[in-house]
Order: structure tokens, then sequence, then C-alpha cells
């Protein structure tokens, strides 16, 4: 179904859905759930202490988790960022989505336009299904699914506000000359433009002389969680959809100094330079549980925030990550044991890159305390959201309806998961119950399925495909079944297969 008919249809279709959206107050616009997503940005499946984490700070998490459930098989749409946000807002998983990578409109450099390759305006996104049944829409963070004027831009997809970063490779500083109030700029004072990506060839002298050259006054996830809070505030009295795709804990290494110097110094015996990507930091483990610990903060206030607005029994929270922890940019996910047995981590289709922290919380539905072992991604977000709004959805999205799981009435029909990866070496994965099948190096033409076994092999270190010859015909056949080939991601070794 198109953008068009969809709009057309859901007018026809649904008197009570435009109702709604012209007297947001009526009464069955006020029995529908307030929604709030979070969504961490490079947060691995072990850095948040209700999923195991014994040395980064997270009390609001922890507490967040034990008011509501623990999805502990829950996957991200990629292990990359804009194909999981892509996912994410269409519901279609990455053989099907139209972003399937983080694919620059220009390039990297500072005068090159800001934003990746947008969204086509033919989209129907969960923020529009949301609206035609009366939600108020907001997002404020990093978008990363197009740039300013282009079809992507998030006023354009079916928000109705955005505060934040349009552009992923903008939000590698967090001290950015600029953030996009929809389509004008907020020019940030204080903020002096410094490359995000810079080597040093020794230390500096001090940890000032760090500050100096790596920072600023105007903290940007700051900005946008004022931001967000006074919109929450100004649209509290209608249902609402507040989206927050956080840049955090994503590199660079940049974080409050009083968050920093509350972790022990003695975890950081150097500094990092820079040699491997975004800013050096004087004390960069120290910085990177800092930077989780802020998300905590944040995370916390919202939920504060919700209490005083008397709306917090009535709100869906939802808490989740993009993908794993990143492999670079000073990031010790060894030290952390960020994903602790997990193989792999960002920039690949291993359990370590996709499989993310995820949390629920629906006071009177989700049980407290709860854990589930479902399968679940982030493209069921849409099709599950739409369900318990009783909003309109796309005929066929890839997601499946999660509301039973987080009621614990069962858990939904589901075949498969399906992921692919079409930059760095190319990757494809397949979950099929308790078996994976994986393909890596696509790129230089290798289809050779790997497999292993979740349940007891959750690290992905025995291969059993020699032992399931069944099993990997199966996810052979849905690696061909489950994509349609893309012009704008290409894979050559399954495209020609496709041809």
């Amino acid at each position: 179904m198109d953008r068009r008919r969809f709009i057309a249809g859901m007018g026809a279709a649904s008197t009570l859905g435009l109702a709604a959206s012209q007297a947001p107050a009526d009464a069955q616009s006020a029995r529908r759930p307030n929604i709030v997503l979070i969504m961490a940005d490079d947060l691995g499946y072990r850095e948040v202490g209700c999923f195991g984490q014994e040395l980064i700070r997270t009390p609001h998490l922890d507490r967040l988790a034990a008011e509501g459930m623990r999805l502990e098989r829950f996957y991200s749409g990629s292990p990359v960022c804009a194909p999981s946000r892509c996912a994410l807002m269409t519901g279609l998983h990455t053989g099907h989505c139209y972003i399937r990578g983080n694919k620059e409109v220009g390039g990297w450099g500072p005068e090159e336009p800001e934003g990746q390759w947008p969204l086509r305006a033919s989209e129907i996104t969960l923020p529009e299904c949301l609206k035609r049944v009366g939600y108020v829409t907001g997002a404020f963070g990093k978008w990363g699914l197009g740039g300013p004027g282009s079809s992507g831009h998030p006023c354009n997809q079916g928000f109705d506000h955005f505060y934040g970063y349009l552009c992923q490779r903008v939000a590698h500083n967090y001290y950015p000359t600029h953030l996009w109030r929809n389509h004008d700029v907020d020019v940030l004072g204080g903020n002096e433009y410094f490359a995000a990506h810079q080597r040093i060839p020794e230390p500096l002298p001090s940890e000032d002389d760090y500050a100096r050259r790596f920072a600023g006054e105007a903290y940007a996830p700051e900005e946008i969680q004022r931001e967000l809070e006074g919109w929450l505030r100004q649209n509290v009295h209608r249902p609402f959809f507040l989206y927050v795709p956080s840049t955090i804990p994503h590199a660079a290494l940049q974080a409050p100094r009083e968050l920093v110097e509350s972790y022990p110094r003695d975890w950081d015996t150097e500094p990092y330079l820079g040699q491997d990507a975004y800013l050096p930091h004087p004390r960069p483990r120290a910085a990177y549980a800092a930077m989780v610990t802020y998300l905590d903060q944040s995370v916390g206030r919202i939920m504060t925030l919700l209490d005083e607005l008397g709306v917090a029994d009535n709100t869906i929270v939802i808490f989740t990550s993009d993908n794993g922890t990143a492999p670079n940019g000073g990031c010790d996910r060894r030290f952390f044991q960020s994903l602790g047995e997990l193989r792999g981590a960002k920039m690949t289709v291993y359990e370590g890159g996709i499989r993310v922290p995820t949390i629920v919380r629906w006071p009177g539905r989700v049980r407290p305390g709860s854990v589930s072992q479902a399968h679940g991604a982030i493209w069921d977000l849409l099709p599950t959201l739409t369900a318990v709004c009783e909003a309109p959805a796309p005929s066929r999205p890839d997601g499946v309806d999660l509301s039973a799981v987080w009621e614990d009435r069962g858990e939904p029909h589901r075949e498969y998961l399906y992921f692919e990866y079409p930059e760095a070496d190319q990757q494809q994965a397949v979950i099929l119950e308790r078996f994976k099948g994986v393909r890596t190096h696509l790129r230089d033409g290798n289809r050779t399925v790997q497999l292993y076994d979740l349940e007891n092999d959750p690290g992905e270190t025995q291969d059993v495909a020699a032992e399931h010859p069944e099993v990997v015909a199966r996810v052979e056949a849905i690696m061909r079944e489950a994509r349609r080939p893309s012009t704008l991601f290409p894979i050559p070794a399954l495209d020609d297969m496709e041809g």
C-alpha cells in the first residue's frame, strides 16, 4: 500500500480517527496510551545494570526494568544507525526497507550537505499512523533519515515537532555549532566549530587543555533534554508520541566533567589520542561511563516528569538501542564487558552487533519485574504500537504485534528474523527459532552459511552447519526470499542470484 492510498483510505474508513485528530480531547483519544520511545545510540547489550553491567551506574533504567519487562531477545534493525531507524519508522526489516546503510548525501567534509540518504515521501511511518488517531508527535535527538529540505525530514515524515541533529555526521560532536528546530537552525552560543575526528601525536598537558580544544559551552544532549521537557509539558493534554533517539553513548567521548569525575581515576592508565577515530580524551573509560550515566539520568528526568504531570500510569515507556557497542572511538567494550559473551559488535550481524537491551513499562498491563525470552525486533514496534493505540497501519509490515508478549498472554507466530548489512564486508543473518544463520564477506563472493545454536551457544562460537544441513537449507531459502534487491544498497553476490 502506498502512502497516498494509505492516507486517503484512512480518511474514508476511519471516521473515528479523523474525529480524534480534530478533537483530540474526546473520550476515545483519552483512552489511548501515551508513548515514550527512547533509543540509545551504540549502547551494548550489557551496558545497563539490569542487563548485567557492574561498573557503570544506571539506577533509573534499572528502576524502569523493575517496574516493567526486560526483553532479553530483542534485536535492532541493523548493526548501524540509519537502517535501524528506518526499520523502526516503517516496520520493515532491512531486506525490504528503503534505507539499509549509512549512505551520505554528500561526503564527509564540513562543507558537505547535512544528512544521510532520505526516506522517500511515499513511506508510511509510525508517527503518521499515530497522528491519524489524534496523537501529537515529537522527536528529539538524532534523526539520520534525511537532511534539511529533504523528503526524509522528520517534519515531512509525521512529526509535529523536531529538535536535534538531522545529520548523523554532525552528531559525532556533542558541542555542535547548531541544532535544528523543525526546519530552522538553532545556533548554540559558545560553541565554536571543530572537527569531530582528530588525532593528536601526544597527550596534552592537562585535562583543561582537552576541554578547551574538544568542548564548548552548550552540551547538545542537555539542550535537547530541555526542549523535549518543554514540549511534553505543553502537549500533556493530548495523547502524545515522544520519540527520543539519543546520541549517547555514540562517540566522540564527550561528557559533563562532573560525571567523568564521579568515576575512578585509576580506570584510565593512558589517554585516548584519537588514533581509532573521533576525538581524544584524557580519561576515555570514565568518559564513556559518564555518558551512559548521563543517558540514564535523562531517562530518569523523563520518568519524573511523567509522574509530575500525572500521566505515568497511562504511558508506555520503551527503552532500546539502535545497535551494539562501537569497536572504535576510544570505547573499551572489553573493560566494561559491554556485550558479555556475545560475539561481534557494531557493524556485524553477530549477536553483539544486533541484540540490544530493551525495556517496556506499561502500568497495569506489563507485570513489574518480568522478563521475556521471546524474539522481538525494532520493526515490531510499528505493528505493536498501532495495535495497542487502535491506529491504522500499513497492510504488510514485516513486524508482528508484541503486545501479547508484553502482557504475558503468549507469543505471536513468527517464522524468522532477517537482517542484512550491505556495507563493510556485506553480511546477512537469519534467526530461526533456536538457530541463527550468518553470512559474512559477501563482498568477496562468499555465500557460505555459518550456523549457530543460540540456545546452547549464545556466543556463536561453534559452527554447527555440518550437523544440520536441513536447517542450513531453510536459512538459505529465507535469505533469498526475505529480500528485495536495492539499487541504493546493492549486494552483488546476492543480487546476481536474484537476477
